[in-house]
């Protein structure tokens, strides 16, 4: 009989302290086996070093850790991101900005950017899904579009450009027939910040302060600068924020100005038409 705890053990002790579906993932990661292949394997001893690794990251789930930072991983569009605290965590809510442009703009060849791209994930599912548009993700941060860039490489054939600058300053004189961003948007103030997984996110990344509205209103302030005419500005941004921007875009000269909810119910994405 062996001396080694078996899996469905391991997983049990985790559950006081980790969500067991947290516990499956991660013991299969340090077992280098799949969910279902883990699963399979139920009752068979795990083996010291694998036991160990599994503590390891179980500890750091426990302290709320993003399971995606411990795998390195996530799957965003059914493409599989790298991923590290350099970067917000890719989330389901956040593919409702890429249907949008998707849908807004039909032409086969088109320019648009992705403005704080963070892992790259809304660049790089636009350019998977239209390969001849000309996409360009940018970030202020250069940690992140490390991350970026090694993603654009293995997941989209390195077709996405990559610029170095804070929101607009990364676009030089160029004008684009879209602009997304999922910015910054959480009150400074919001309990949220210090929720299981966001306290480990970066925090540039969640808020820019105060009210979590500066970010938004720098995108569309800027915008009609870098927008051919008719083209589109798509901005992720909090559940209770699109009354609010829906006003400061018709402000700005937007038309054509809606809200969508994500699969949640809440108002997510924000769109406006820049006025020929």
């Amino acid at each position: 009989m062996s001396d080694h705890p078996d899996s469905e053990r391991l997983i049990a002790n985790a559950t006081s302290t980790i969500d067991r579906r947290d516990a499956e993932i991660l013991l299969a990661a340090s077992w280098r086996k799949s969910r279902s292949q883990l699963l399979t394997a139920a009752g068979e001893p795990v083996p010291a070093e694998v036991a160990a690794r599994f503590e390891d990251v179980r500890r750091q789930r426990a302290d709320g850790v993003p399971v995606a930072y411990l795998l390195g991983r996530r799957e965003f569009w059914s493409l599989e991101f790298a991923v590290n605290p350099a970067v917000l965590v890719p989330r389901p809510e956040t593919e409702l900005l890429v249907q949008r442009v998707l849908e807004l703009v039909p032409a086969p060849v088109a320019d648009v950017a992705d403005l704080g791209t963070g892992s790259g994930a809304i660049a790089i599912a636009l350019a998977h899904e239209r390969p001849r548009w000309r996409v360009l993700g940018t970030d202020a941060s250069d940690l992140a579009l490390e991350v970026a860039r090694g993603n654009g490489e293995r997941l989209a054939g390195g077709r996405v450009e990559w610029a170095s600058g804070n929101w607009y300053e990364a676009l030089g004189g160029r004008q684009f027939d879209a602009l997304v961003s999922n910015p910054p948007y959480v009150a400074a103030d919001d309990p949220v910040l210090g929720a299981d997984g966001l306290r480990h996110e970066p925090r540039s990344a969640l808020t820019p302060g105060g009210d979590g509205y500066a970010s938004l209103a720098t995108l569309i302030n800027g915008a009609p600068g870098h927008l051919r005419s008719g083209g589109w500005l798509v901005l992720e941004h909090g559940s209770s924020q699109g009354a609010k921007l829906r006003a400061l875009l018709v402000a700005r000269g937007f038309t054509a100005v809606t809200s969508h909810r994500d699969l949640a119910g809440h108002e997510r994405v924000t769109e406006g038409k820049l006025a020929p």
